[in-house]
């Protein structure tokens, strides 16, 4: 009898041992988790995450903080173009541009997930990839409104929290900062931002906008609808900024060594009508 209570024990343990193995392993491998992406989209995500294509450097640069490089299987050309900012990634396999990806190039890689931008590229790219089986998930990574959700949400995504976790603390650190700051100023200048397209500005919804209003500016264009509106030079010379920001991309910036091309963004700036029109151009 004893014996047979002794081998019944053994038997439950050594069952309870190799459930606990099995639900070990399938937290670790196959578990979903359920993340939202920019566009506002509900989405079920199957743990681990091994292969990443990452199509924007915004999005490159937050998994590089979170010590997820290894993951990344395939880049875009621009990132492939500034290998001093990007040593680690020089031998990533190119799948072109961030706004017009080359989806045969993607489906030879077989990640996981492709994190894109959320307006760019269109829905072209769910539905090329979705039935080979990879899942589109789209962060933005450069408006401040969502920057810290959209960390801790890849930070879900890679299994790496603890890290998204310091990394949002520096980040909120910084915010809190930067809001301090403007708060004893009674008049806030009147910035022009201008996006990567001429006489393209940024209004509400960009992240150029929230950055100006975070840093104490009042955006000229924020009562507009959209988040880049076209404008003209008469409306930017009617709304007499005070201070001009463009956003520019130069490409492999860290092997720049003439100033030209900086001159020359500015140069463009000041065409006319704009020297001595407002009080940004004549400054």
């Amino acid at each position: 009898m004893k014996k047979r209570l002794i081998a019944q024990t053994i038997v439950i343990f050594f069952c309870l041992i190799v459930s606990g193995k099995a639900m070990s392993d399938q937290d670790s491998t196959g578990r979903l988790i359920s993340i939202e992406d920019a566009r506002g989209r509900t989405m079920e995500v199957r743990l681990p995450v091994k292969r990443l294509v990452v199509l924007t450097s915004d999005a490159l640069e937050v998994i590089r903080a979170l010590k997820a490089r290894d993951l990344v299987a395939g880049i875009n050309a621009g990132i492939a173009g500034d290998p001093l900012f990007w040593p680690e990634l020089r031998d990533r396999p190119v799948v072109g541009r961030w706004s017009e990806p080359n989806y045969e190039l993607i489906a030879e890689l077989n990640p996981d997930i492709v994190i894109s931008y959320a307006r760019h590229p269109g829905e072209e790219m769910e539905k090329k990839l979705k039935p080979l089986g990879i899942m589109v998930v789209r962060l933005d990574f450069y408006k401040i409104s969502s920057l810290i959700k959209e960390i801790e949400t890849l930070g879900r995504i890679l299994q790496r929290e603890n890290e998204a976790g310091e990394l949002t603390a520096w980040y909120e650190e910084k915010f809190d900062l930067i809001e301090e700051k403007p708060k004893s100023i009674r008049n806030r200048p009147d910035v022009y931002v201008e996006s990567y397209t001429e006489y393209h500005t940024t209004g509400p919804g960009s992240g150029g906008h929230e950055m100006c209003v975070l840093a104490g500016g009042h955006n000229i264009a924020s009562d507009f609808s959209i988040p880049y509106p076209q404008v003209t030079p008469e409306w930017i010379l009617a709304n007499n900024p005070d201070v001009v920001i463009k956003a520019t991309s130069l490409g492999n910036c860290y092997a720049q060594t003439d100033p030209g091309s900086p001159k020359q963004i500015r140069d463009e700036i000041m065409r006319p009508p704009a020297p001595n029109s407002f009080p940004a151009a004549k400054e």
